[in-house]
Order: structure tokens, then sequence, then C-alpha cells
């Protein structure tokens, strides 16, 4: 496994301008306004995932909620409960469908720590690509081994169509692979690497970088295993869909 290319919290936006991606160390975290220790407390959530009703590859794999808020400068407003949709120019698999998860836990949408890495994330955004408001999704996912192996992303390597996408790990259990790769959208460079420390968040400019997940499997045949991760999109001008 590859470790992570760290990214010195104080050159965060630096990177991004730079290479169209960032790794932040668990303890880089407050560069977010937020630290690993207080976001601890919402792992719980995880072990309360819906399964994903909408998998195309018939999976039973992933499980997942949503939820959608906007950022304007300090202030972060809870969306009324939406769709997530996405082209089929971003997403082959899954795109063009109206796709309805079950809304964030009420333990995730008030904790404070939750907020504040909503509009640490915001601060970014609009340092990368100039001060508006954003408009944010967010998708706590499970993908677990009961098939013998799970897809992180079954659409294969892509963009999300929006301006900033931060992948934080939450946890592995008993799984191997799970390899993190980031591509330049228009050329050959990339990056492969593994995320094995909770809380680590890998930020991408989605314009620059397409980027997925290699598939997971059990690190003993036939027992579950599963790999957690909160994946939050930020996108200017207003939400996707029709």
């Amino acid at each position: 496994m590859f470790e992570p290319p760290w990214t010195d919290p104080a050159d965060l936006v630096g990177a991004l301008k730079r290479e169209g991606e960032a790794v932040l160390a668990p303890a880089a975290l407050p560069v977010l306004g937020v630290s690993a220790a207080e976001l601890d407390p919402l792992m719980p959530c995880w072990d309360d995932l819906p399964p994903d009703g909408y998998l195309r590859d018939g999976g039973r794999y992933r499980f997942r909620r949503h939820g959608c808020f906007v950022a304007d400068g300090d202030t972060l407003t809870l969306q009324p409960h939406r769709a997530h949709w996405q082209p089929l120019d971003y997403n082959a698999l899954h795109g063009g469908i109206q796709r309805w998860y079950v809304p964030l836990a009420q333990q995730m949408v008030n904790s404070p720590a939750w907020a504040a890495l909503l509009r640490g994330l915001a601060r970014v955004a609009s340092a990368l690509k100039g001060e508006q408001p954003w408009f944010i999704e967010a998708h706590p996912f499970r993908i677990d081994t009961s098939d013998g192996i799970g897809r992180p992303t079954p659409e294969g390597a892509h963009r999300d169509g929006v301006d900033l996408v931060a992948v934080l790990l939450v946890g592995r259990h008993e799984i191997k692979g799970g390899e993190s790769r980031v591509f330049d959208a228009h050329g050959p460079a990339g990056q492969r690497f593994t995320m094995l420390e909770p809380w680590t968040a890998l930020l991408l400019d989605d314009a620059r970088v397409i980027h997925e997940t290699t598939p997971i499997q059990p690190l003993v045949a036939g027992e579950r295993g599963w790999r957690d991760t909160l994946v939050i999109t930020l996108r200017s001008g207003g939400f996707q869909g029709p």
C-alpha cells in the first residue's frame, strides 16, 4: 500500500490550485475548523445506513444516506430533502435518474462539529473559486464485503460535476483493497494511495481531476468487512438536477 501524499495544511489552497488535489492527515483537520476528536462521536451514524436501492450492477454492498445544505458566508442552512441526481456525462452507470435516499441522521445534522466541517469546506471552496454561496451534498457511505467484494466507485474513474469534492475516511474493518486513485482529467499524471487513518481527508478540484477507489475484499474469506467514508460535494450556482 502506498502512503498518502500528505499536504501541509498551511498550503491547502495552494496545493489545490497547483495540483487539483490535497490530502490532509487527521491531525491537520483543524485547518477546516474541526478536529478528528470532535468528529469521532459521529462514527456510530455509519452503523445505521440503509441499503442503496439504486445499484444498477445488482450489488448489495452499498449503504448510504444523503443530505443537502447551503453555506453562505458563515451561515449554513439545511435544505428540504431532495433527490440526488447526476448527468450521464459524469456518471454513466447511475446518471440521469432521481435517487431518493434516506435523510441524514439527526445526530449528524445537529452536531456542531458537522456544521464546522461544512463551513470549513465552504471556506476552502471560496478561496479556490471565489466567494459565493455553496450548494453542498453530503453522502455517508458504507461499502461492505457481504457478497465477497464491495465497489466504492462502481461507475469507475469519474468526476462529480461540482466544484470541490471531499472524501473523508471514517474507518476500515477487516478488509484489503480500497486504494484511492486520482488522475489529471486532461493528461497522464496520477496518484495512488490508501487512506488508513480515520478522518484522513482527500480534497479534489473536480474540474481538474478524476477519481476512483478500487474494490475491497475481506481479509478472511467469508467474513464481513467494510469501509466507511463521508463524501461531501460543493457546487456553485445550485444543486444538480432537473
